[in-house]
Order: C-alpha cells, then sequence, then structure tokens
C-alpha cells in the first residue's frame, strides 16, 4: 500500500476512535453523575497513554512515507487482521459494558458486573484490542520502528493503568466474586484454575 492511501486507513480507524471518544465523555458524564468523585485507574499515566494514541494514527503515516517500498503482503495482511480482530473486539467490549465503558477507566462504586461478550472469558478485553491495535495498524504500512515502539510505550504505560484499575475492581465484592477467577488477558482453554 502506497503512503497516500495507508494515511487514509490511518485516518477512517483513527475517527473510529474518535467516535468512541464521544460515547466515552458520554458515560464518563452519567458515571460522575451518580458519583462525582468515583476513582480513574492511571490518572498520573492517562495523558500520556493519550499521547502515545495520537502516535498511532500518526506516527505509522511518517514512517511509510519515509520507507520506499511497502510492507510484503503476508506483513500486511497480518497487519489488517489484527487492525479489524481490535475493532471487533472493542465494539463486543463497548456492547457489553454499555454505559460503564470509558477510555479514563471510571470504577464507580456501583459499577455493574459484566460477565458477558468477552467477559466471559478475560477480564480486560479491550486492552486485548488496543495491544492488537498497536501492533496491526503499523504493520499494515510497513512501520515496523512505529509498532515496536509504540508497542512497548503503549504495554508500559497501560501495565500500570491495569494494576490500578485491578485493585478497584478487586475491591468491590461482587466483582472479586464473578470475575477474579479469570484471567487477565488470554482466555483458559480448558476450564477450572
Amino acid at each position: 500500500m502506497r503512503a497516500g492511501p495507508y494515511a487514509i486507513v490511518l485516518f477512517v480507524f483513527g475517527a473510529q476512535r474518535g467516535i468512541e471518544l464521544v460515547y466515552s465523555a458520554r458515560n464518563e458524564r452519567l458515571i460522575q453523575r451518580r458519583q462525582p468523585d468515583a476513582p480513574q485507574a492511571g490518572r498520573s499515566v492517562f495523558q500520556w497513554i493519550a499521547l502515545i494514541n495520537v502516535g498511532l494514527f500518526t506516527l505509522p503515516a511518517v514512517e511509510r512515507a519515509l520507507r520506499r517500498r511497502p510492507p510484503p503482503p503476508p506483513v500486511a495482511a497480518i497487519g489488517w487482521l489484527a487492525a479489524v480482530s481490535a475493532v471487533a473486539l472493542r465494539l463486543s467490549v463497548l456492547v457489553s459494558l454499555r454505559d460503564s465503558w470509558t477510555v479514563r477507566a471510571l470504577v464507580p462504586s456501583d459499577l455493574p458486573v459484566v460477565d458477558r461478550g468477552p467477559y466471559r472469558f478475560i477480564r480486560h478485553p479491550n486492552y486485548v484490542a488496543l495491544a492488537l491495535e498497536f501492533l496491526g495498524l503499523p504493520l499494515i504500512g510497513g512501520a515496523y520502528l512505529s509498532a515496536l515502539g509504540l508497542g512497548v510505550a503503549n504495554a508500559g504505560l497501560l501495565g500500570r493503568r491495569i494494576r490500578e484499575e485491578d485493585a478497584l475492581l478487586m475491591a468491590i465484592p461482587a466483582y472479586r466474586e464473578r470475575m477474579g477467577d479469570k484471567p487477565r488477558f488470554v482466555p483458559r482453554l480448558v476450564s477450572g484454575r
């Protein structure tokens, strides 16, 4: 794929994320009406997470423009598979969590416990979707340095946020009871602990 069409692909994926931001802002207002002091997981790293996400939709386009050749078709195909899977997984997360989903990871004390959709299998499918997207979108254009650099930065920042989010969620007895024994990211192939 040439640099111009690749930039359009990144724009389309970025626009989809923009729609998610509008939905998240709506949900944040609903949560803060119920509980104005609802804790936010990873508050101290949120601005860096936001910056890395902006980088996901800009830096790969710059890297692709500087490369002379497009990626080999199998690499681009892996990128497409990961990116489209990420969007499908995140949409299933939004449908499952509904009004509870926010980009700021607000965890009100009256949080309804959701164990449907991808939450039947793992506790954090949204972060799996992000990891797939941080891998896939750069690979579509052969932006290998962006895939590596942005992916590592994203993982590092989200690691702190996930630890804080898990602590907040596990403090809710109903969540701990229904979700505490599920793995964070990778479903178990057989049932049991």
